[in-house]
């Protein structure tokens, strides 16, 4: 049997949604039925976000009360070293947020602990645990293995696991944070100001472009086709790097992860490994592409060998 660990994340008195997507991720680790999966909340008001923690998969629920109303790196560092002291777990799951890049380094310094960042794909061949990640300024993946490793810790990419909704009754148990002297002090919490464009991450229809469309001045006819059909315009990594659509459009590794999309148009996408990383999972995908050899078309459910421009036209005459 063995323990996987999950350190919850919440600001502002809402927990985030890496939270749960940890949880579908400690998920794919379940080897066996006897293995347990412990989610550990740590803040003053630990208690509220019980409801929401509390579905299948989880086993145990460990609420650990603090005082502190903001996210202080010492006193999480020490805490969830406190945590894999008594649990003993195999696997402890991070979010890669700001936050723990301030204390999970310091995690490792216990030997033989095993640790990689940003990662967006977790398996187990055989009793070995491999971690993929990006490498190479996001030109290849990598996959990491933790040899002879008592305990690995992991950062996991949000938007990558979807949540799960069914609700469940684990165990819950109470602790206090170790008490430690902090090294900061909070001052103020600035929220960042929104560049006012959409969140892909929550959209359930996205239409996509790539360097398909050839130049700059087609992307307007392609966000009016958006528009029409009711989905937000999304693109791939050369658009976003020409500065064509804002960053935020981006789908992929370097990118954002459409995690709640149900349909998926892509309009002149290649299919390269790092745009497909960010919408593999959606279960309706139609693409569109003069080559028939495209790697989209081997995870698409529909496909068009076709120019984008005819089938674009098409669309608009159809909607009318």
């Amino acid at each position: 049997m063995k323990t996987i660990l999950v350190i919850t994340e919440h600001r502002r008195n809402e927990l985030r949604p890496i939270s749960l997507e940890l949880i579908t991720a400690a998920q794919d680790l379940r080897q066996a039925g006897d293995d347990k999966v412990v989610v550990a909340v740590i803040g003053n008001q630990a208690e509220s976000y019980i409801p929401e923690l509390s579905v299948q998969g989880v086993d145990e629920i460990i609420m650990i009360k603090d005082d502190t109303t903001e996210f202080d790196p010492d006193i999480y560092q020490a805490t969830v070293s406190a945590l894999i002291e008594s649990q003993q777990p195999a696997v402890v799951l991070l979010p890669h947020s700001i936050d723990s890049l301030g204390y999970a380094a310091t995690l490792v310094e216990k030997s033989n602990v095993g640790f990689a960042t940003d990662v967006f794909q977790l398996e187990y061949d055989g009793d070995d645990l491999v971690a993929t990640r990006a490498g190479y300024n996001q030109k290849v993946n990598v996959e990491i293995d933790f040899p002879n490793k008592d305990l690995v810790i992991l950062t996991v990419r949000p938007g990558v696991y979807k949540p799960i909704e069914e609700s469940a009754t684990p165990v819950v148990s109470t602790q206090q944070a170790v008490s430690v002297e902090s090294r900061s002090k909070n001052i103020q919490f600035v929220e960042l100001a929104s560049d006012g464009d959409v969140d892909i991450t929550t959209s359930e229809f996205m239409m996509s472009i790539g360097r398909g469309i050839a130049e700059e001045d087609n992307v307007e006819q392609f966000r009016e086709l958006a528009e029409m059909l009711g989905a937000t315009l999304g693109c791939s990594r050369p658009i976003a790097d020409a500065g064509w659509l804002p960053k935020s459009r981006q789908v992929g590794q370097s990118g954002k992860v459409v995690g709640a999309c149900k349909l998926y148009l892509a309009m002149g996408i290649s299919g390269s490994i790092q745009h497909m990383a960010g919408m593999k999972h959606v279960p309706t995908i139609v693409a569109v592409n003069t080559d028939p050899n495209a790697s989209i078309f081997t995870i698409a459910k529909y496909g068009i060998v076709g120019d984008i421009f005819e089938v674009e036209e098409e669309l608009r005459d159809l909607i009318g």
